[in-house]
C-alpha cells in the first residue's frame, strides 16, 4: 500500500514543500529512508517505530519504504517524524488516507509517543500560504508560533495518537484559534535603561540620536571607563518601535535558530552583543548545518561589538558585504543561502593599547609602533563602512555631581520616531526604509545640495582624503539631520555637523 503527505522543511529563512511517500510492500523486514536526507532525518526511524508502538498501533512486519520528495534537496532537520508515522498509520489501514488531504504535517516524535516542538514553523505557516485550503498540523508548543499567521487553519496535537484522532473525528476540537494569542504580544518590554541616568556625554548622545534616526553605523573611540558600554546598552531605547512587518522578519529568524521565546511576535529591536572570541560562522552565519549568525539575529536591530580591536580581524572583514547590503550569502555544495541583515551597527574601542592616547588626566604609556600596529587591526574599507565616529572623553566630576535636568530616552525617541515618519514616506515607493539604505540614484534625488554645501563637502573630501563610499555616507547623514530638524532641504549647517562625526578620517586611520 502507498500513503503521501504532505509537509515542509526550511531552507535559508523560507521554507519549500516536501512529499512524504511511504510504501508498504511484501519482503523481509526493513525500513529504509530515501530522499537525499540527513543523519537527523534518518534516525527518525528507530524514533518512529517506537513512537508507533507505544502509542497503541501495530507496526508493520514487512518492507517499509519512505521517500521524502524532491530528492535533490538535502533535508537536515527532524521536521519529518510525525508527517513519516502518519503516512505508515495509513498505509496499513490504521486510518483512512483521505485524511491526509489537504493537509501539511511537521513535528518531532519522541519514543513515547508525543509530539515534540521544532525549529522554523513561523517561516513553515508562511509557507503554507501558496496552497489555498491546506491546513497546517504542528506540535502543540509550536501552536501559538504557527497562529501568528492568521491566514492558516493551524491544528496542533500533543501525542501521535491525539494527531491520528484529530484526524479521525476530533479536528474541530483541537483547531487553534487566532483569538487564543495572547494581549501581551503586541506590548514591548518596559524600558531597562534611559538615557536620563548618563550623566554628561551630551555629543556621544547626539550622535546616537543621528545613527538610530537614520540607521547609521556609529564607533565611539575613548578611554576605559568613559561610559562607550554603558551609551552603546542604552541605544535600543531610543529606537522606534518595529513595524508588524519588521517583527515577522525577526521572528521568522529567531524561530529557525530555535531562540523564540514562549512562541511570542517579537515586538523589541534585537541587541545583539556577542564576545569577541566568536567564530566566523557564529557572527556571519553558515556551519556544518547553515544557521543564521548575530549579524542576522541582528536583523533590524542592534548589533554592538564592544572593544572592536579584540575581535580577530578575519571576522571582522567578514561584517564587510552585510554592512554594505543588508544581507549575508551562504554558499554551499548543495545551496546557496541568504539570510537578511539590516542592521545598525555600533561599536567601541580604546584609542591605543592601554587606553590613554590623547586622554588629558593619564599619560599614554604606548610607544609609536604600538600605536600603529593596533590600529592597523582595523582595516581601512571597514572604517569606511561606519558612517559616524565620535570620540568619548571621560566626564567630569561637575557633569557626575551636577543636578542640571539631563534628556531622557523618551524625548530623543520622539524625535527618532518623527525623523524616520519623514523617511518611510520619502522611499514609500522606494523599497527601503531609512537614509542609511539610499543608493546613488536616491543620494542625487533626495539630497540636493546648495553651493555652499557642496564647497564645504570639497574641501571636507580632499582634506580627509575620503572614498566615494565616504563621502556618499556623509551627504547621508547630513540628510538625516535635516529630518530630524524638520528640513526639507539640506542646509550647510547639517553638512557641518556630519563633518563633526568624521574625526578618525583625519586622526587615526
Amino acid at each position: 500500500m502507498l500513503a503521501k503527505v504532505k509537509s515542509r522543511t526550511i531552507l535559508g529563512i523560507d521554507s519549500y514543500p516536501v512529499e512524504v511517500e511511504v510504501d508498504i510492500s511484501n519482503g523481509l523486514p526493513a525500513f529504509e529512508l530515501v530522499g537525499f536526507a540527513h543523519s537527523t532525518v534518518k534516525e527518525s526511524r528507530e524514533r518512529v517505530r517506537a513512537a508507533i508502538k507505544n502509542s497503541g498501533f501495530e507496526f508493520p512486519n514487512r518492507r517499509i519504504t519512505v521517500n521524502l520528495a524532491p530528492a535533490d534537496v538535502k533535508k537536515e532537520a527532524p521536521l519529518f517524524d510525525l508527517p513519516i508515522a502518519l503516512g505508515i498509520l495509513a498505509a496499513t489501514q490504521q486510518m483512512e488516507r483521505n485524511l491526509l488531504d489537504n493537509l501539511i504535517v511537521i513535528g518531532e516524535l519522541s519514543l513515547d509517543g508525543r509530539v515534540k516542538p521544532v525549529k522554523g514553523v513561523l517561516p513553515i505557516a508562511l509557507g503554507t500560504l501558496e496552497d489555498s485550503g491546506v491546513r497546517l498540523l504542528v506540535p502543540r508548543d509550536n501552536s501559538q508560533e504557527a497562529v501568528l499567521i492568521k491566514k492558516v487553519e493551524v491544528l496542533a496535537a500533543g501525542t501521535l495518537q491525539e494527531a491520528a484522532g484529530l484526524l479521525k473525528e476530533n479536528g474541530e476540537a483541537l483547531r487553534v484559534s487566532c483569538q487564543e494569542l495572547s494581549e501581551e504580544q503586541g506590548k514591548t518590554e518596559e524600558m531597562v535603561f534611559d538615557y536620563e541616568e548618563v550623566k554628561g556625554q551630551e555629543h556621544a548622545k547626539r550622535a546616537l540620536e543621528i545613527a538610530a534616526a537614520g540607521g547609521h553605523n556609529l564607533i565611539m573611540v575613548g578611554p576605559p571607563g568613559s561610559g562607550k558600554t554603558m551609551l552603546a546598552r542604552g541605544f535600543p531605547s531610543i529606537l522606534p518601535e518595529m513595524t508588524f512587518e519588521e517583527s515577522l522578519e525577526v521572528t521568522r529568524i529567531y524561530s529557525i535558530s530555535g531562540l523564540l521565546k514562549d512562541n511570542l511576535l517579537i515586538r523589541k529591536r534585537p541587541f545583539r552583543s556577542p564576545h569577541h572570541t566568536i567564530s566566523n560562522a557564529a557572527l556571519i552565519g553558515g556551519g556544518r548545518l547553515p544557521r543564521p549568525g548575530e549579524v542576522s539575529l541582528a536583523h533590524h536591530g542592534v548589533l554592538f561589538l564592544d572593544e572592536l580591536t579584540e575581535f580577530r580581524r578575519e571576522a571582522l572583514e567578514l561584517l564587510r558585504q552585510p554592512l554594505e547590503e543588508g544581507e549575508v550569502t551562504i554558499s554551499r555544495m548543495n545551496a546557496t543561502l541568504t539570510y537578511p541583515a539590516r542592521i545598525t551597527f555600533i561599536s567601541s574601542m580604546n584609542p591605543c593599547p592601554c587606553g590613554f592616547y590623547n586622554d588629558p588626566h593619564r599619560e599614554c604609556s604606548c610607544s609609536y609602533l604600538e600605536l600603529r600596529r593596533y590600529q592597523k587591526k582595523l582595516s581601512g574599507p571597514l572604517m569606511d563602512r561606519i558612517d559616524l565616529h565620535i570620540q568619548v572623553s571621560r566626564p567630569s566630576y561637575q557633569e557626575l555631581t551636577g543636578t542640571s535636568p539631563v534628556e531622557s530616552s523618551i524625548d530623543i525617541r520622539v524625535r527618532v520616531t518623527r525623523a524616520r515618519e519623514i523617511q518611510n514616506k520619502r522611499f514609500e515607493s522606494n523599497g527601503i526604509y531609512y537614509n542609511s539604505q539610499m543608493t546613488a540614484v536616491h543620494l542625487k534625488k533626495y539630497c540636493v545640495l546648495d553651493s555652499l554645501s557642496q564647497k564645504i563637502l570639497k574641501k571636507a573630501f580632499h582634506s580627509f582624503k575620503l572614498s566615494g563610499r565616504a563621502f556618499h555616507r556623509l551627504v547621508k547623514v547630513s540628510r538625516t539631520i535635516a529630518d530630524l530638524e524638520g528640513s526639507e532641504k539640506i542646509q550647510p549647517e547639517h553638512v557641518g555637523e556630519a563633518l563633526q562625526y568624521r574625526p578618525l578620517d583625519k586622526i587615526v586611520f
